[in-house]
């Protein structure tokens, strides 16, 4: 149990059902769906959305999900991969004769289909019980009556806001990024949101929806057509899973990166977590070579299901072995390779599980602060830079090629107990999601953290220019790091973010929300 001398917050427990996710509006508004008699799938379609207005920088239906989900009564996971292709005319060729090395993240080329919406109506159709209409009304509400600016937020605005002056003027205040408690609308996504509850997803992928977006892609030297919004669709897909000392962790299969969190695993049980100190510096330097060599593997092998070939090998253990075995206890190496050429921390995520015992994992993004910051004229859909997650690399698994889906960062995570699921979870905050499913399972597993205190337990991350750790650790910790041979610094941003719901062995919910973010777990 928390130290109640101390700041902090309290895990949520509840019968009925919980979300957690990171924004109060949007956790309000799924906990309203399920008194409304709505499944843990509705009540997560109906945030998520909401969130896209509550945390625009972060996520938006101009962009991508994945989802993992168990229906009441089977311990079977099933998932969605709800992320978008680029333009079938797409060509790195093309760019690289342009003298480009890497897409321009704010350039039309990095602007690959938006999936989410796709993704949406056929889970509302399929799984869900009330119908778009019912899950789109919260985010239609306050599309149009506006959402005030949260802390969180009004960082973000600071922080990647200039870069919507160009293209993206439907998401600022006169011009200017909103500020803190000011009120955010978008009522040209309210219209966008009507239609689709009428007309499903034609109403987006096709018509004057889908022609404005169009419009402003192609005015700006994008290769993308009517045929490529049309031809979009959701793939159902078998997720992947691996075993850390009883507990499974499931994960999508590429072309997000959630082998990167097996991998993770698997060599981090070839150490003796449990001996050290969880905020110590010989774990953080554990992790941090861990995650080194794990994104390298990412990196090199990471892409479109249809062209990755090495997914065996990353989720080998015997591959865990052999690189864990290049691991010196005390002496940090350097980088294999740049972790990332499109570093991003945005990202939003959202669980909810019902009482029935449905349970979802929603992640949701538009890559990027504020995506490609290029938004549509007449509707103000503001559009993912996904496809800067593609390389231009000749030859590489990864290559920017027409039709193909980008490696993904963002990806939900779920754990089971033999049959029992007992927590679908997620961690915020663009590449370091692998590295954050580790940690959280590690608390949980190693330390025997309470959920809450999981989620809040300071991090570290080994970023291209050096081990970033967060405020949260001793100052002693920076100083054996740095004998250790670690390049040492402070975040501009907090690490991530998470949220997670545990379903106990008695059948009480129990509700987390990470305090990096203005959300929070709510219950009833």
């Amino acid at each position: 149990m928390r130290d109640f001398h101390l700041p902090g917050r309290s895990a949520v427990h509840a019968d009925n059902g919980i979300c957690a996710t990171s924004h109060p509006l949007a956790a309000s508004a799924a906990v309203d769906i399920l008194k409304a008699g709505g499944n843990a799938m509705d009540a997560a379609i109906a945030g998520a959305v909401l969130l896209g207005l509550c945390e625009p920088a972060m996520t938006g239906i101009g962009g991508d999900c994945f989802v993992l989900w168990t229906r009441p009564g089977d311990s079977g996971v099933n998932a969605l991969n709800g992320s978008g292709r680029a333009p079938a005319a797409a060509s790195a060729e093309a760019l690289r004769a342009e003298g480009l090395s890497t897409i321009p993240l704010e350039s039309a080329h990095a602007v690959t289909i938006p999936g989410a919406i796709d993704a949406f109506c056929h889970l509302s159709e399929t799984e869900g019980k009330l119908g778009l209409d019912r899950l789109l009304a919260p985010a239609i509400h306050y599309a149009e009556a506006g959402v005030p600016v949260a802390p969180r937020v009004a960082f973000d605005y600071a922080d990647s806001g200039a870069k919507l002056t160009a293209h993206g003027q439907a998401f600022l205040n006169s011009g200017k990024p909103f500020a803190l408690g000011e009120r955010f609308t978008a009522p040209g996504q309210a219209e966008v949101l009507r239609r689709i509850a009428a007309q499903g997803r034609e109403a987006f992928y096709t018509g004057e929806v889908a022609d404005d977006m169009l419009a402003k892609l192609t005015s700006l030297g994008g290769t993308h057509t009517a045929q490529d919004f049309a031809a979009n669709a959701p793939t159902p897909t078998t997720p992947i899973s691996g075993s850390y000392k009883g507990t499974e962790l499931f994960e999508h299969p590429p072309n997000g990166q959630g082998a990167t969190a097996l991998l993770m695993l698997n060599m981090l049980a070839e150490f003796d977590l449990a001996s050290m100190d969880p905020f110590g510096a010989q774990r953080a330097h554990i992790e941090a070579e861990v995650a080194k060599l794990a994104y390298d593997a990412r990196n090199r092998f990471m892409a479109d299901a249809d062209h990755m070939t090495r997914l065996d090998h990353m989720l080998s253990p015997e591959t865990a072995k052999r690189l864990a075995a290049l691991i010196d206890p005390a002496k940090a190496a350097p980088n294999p390779t740049a972790l990332s050429e499109a570093v991003h921390k945005d990202t939003v995520y959202i669980t909810v599980v019902d009482r029935d015992r449905m349970a979802v994992s929603l992640i949701y993004s538009i890559f990027h602060g504020f995506g490609s910051g290029i938004a549509s004229d007449k509707f103000g859909i503001l559009l993912q830079n996904r496809g800067a997650g593609f390389t231009l690399e000749q030859g590489h698994a990864n290559e920017l090629r027409g039709g193909a889906r980008p490696m993904h960062t963002i990806i939900p995570a779920l754990l089971k107990q033999g049959d029992q699921v007992t927590m679908p979870f997620g961690v915020m905050g663009g590449q370091y999601q692998p590295a954050g499913h580790a940690r959280v399972v590690t608390n949980l597993v190693d330390y025997g953290m309470e959920l809450q205190a999981a989620l809040d337990a300071p991090r570290s991350f080994p970023e291209a220019e050096g081990l970033m750790i967060e405020r949260g650790y001793d100052p002693s910790v920076r100083a054996q790091l740095e004998a250790m041979g670690h390049t040492v610094g402070t975040p501009h941003v907090a690490i991530g973010g998470a949220q997670a719901i545990r379903i106990g062995a008695n059948g009480v919910l129990v509700g987390a929300s990470d305090p990096r973010k203005d959300g929070i777990a709510l219950g009833y």
